[in-house]
């Protein structure tokens, strides 16, 4: 795992722990053993704001008063408007699901490029076919075998090949846009799941829904339960935005690769927006 993104981990871990005391710069480099220096350079680096304005982004308070609300982790005043980054999510994404056939087949006549990157939230594996993004999942895989071995449970009868390269350029595209050129997902899935995640990315950047929200938007307002079923299965992490998925009660709630990744992620998000 990325080792900024470990002590990313680590210090949103203790501002939740210790933001009422709004730690300073130096108490929290200690906290997670760096030196001020370098943490004022990681979190520029990695939120584009400094540590002081991150601790902002994270008080307790201000994060579950968003939350509860299920509105923007940020107050909706005018000040505050959409970085040409987060837009991205918001307006250039395609999305197209496989044929029943394909989804049955487990990727059966596809091709799918993949490769193992480092993100600002750790490692991932991404695949990608001609058509578009079909995986993109956080990794434990440290080469590209692993990563071929954890791909291969989703797609077991895919033809996968390791191209870093091509791929290297897709996850920039995702966390570093440097063009609107649309970004196309190829997902597989059952009519409800494909349904769910379709509804997922009607979430703007920044902002929240529980469970129940999602499954009235699908008209499917007793299916609540069923929709976190749905969520878990996604199987393109940030894109189709999962992470922006609560409980009613304002929790941020589980996430299929940590609970932790998951405030580091909504976090980010409200960071880009404050930036």
């Amino acid at each position: 795992m990325n080792k900024d993104y470990q002590r990313i981990e680590k210090a949103i871990h203790f501002l939740e722990q210790n933001y009422a005391n709004q730690p300073g710069l130096t108490e929290l480099a200690n906290a997670i053993h760096v030196s001020p220096y370098h943490l004022q350079r990681l979190f520029k680096r990695w939120a584009g704001v400094s540590p002081k304005q991150f601790l902002q982004c994270v008080t307790l308070k201000h994060a579950n008063n968003a939350l509860r609300n299920g509105a923007t982790m940020l107050s909706a005043s005018e000040e505050v408007g959409l970085s040409s980054s987060s837009r991205l999510h918001d307006l250039y994404i395609n999305f197209h699901a496989m044929t029943p056939a394909q989804y049955r087949n487990k990727g059966q006549g596809l091709k799918i490029e993949y490769g193992l990157h480092q993100t600002p939230f750790g490692n991932a594996t991404i695949g990608q076919t001609d058509k578009g993004i079909c995986s993109l999942f956080f990794s434990t895989a440290t080469d590209a075998e692993q990563s071929e071995n954890e791909l291969v449970q989703y797609w077991p009868n895919a033809d996968l090949s390791y191209q870093p390269q091509s791929t290297r350029q897709t996850i920039g595209n995702i966390f570093a846009p440097s063009s609107d050129k649309p970004l196309n997902l190829l997902v597989g899935g059952t009519n409800f799941q494909v349904k769910v995640w379709q509804a997922l990315l009607d979430i703007p950047f920044g902002e929240t829904r529980n469970y129940a929200q999602i499954a009235k938007s699908i008209d499917a307002p007793g299916a609540a339960r069923a929709v976190g079923t749905a969520i878990s299965k996604n199987p393109v992490a940030i894109l189709i935005p999962c992470h922006r998925v609560i409980k009613s009660t304002g929790v941020v709630g589980e996430y299929h690769w940590g609970s932790e990744r998951k405030k580091a992620i909504l976090t980010w998000e409200t960071c880009q927006l404050s930036a």
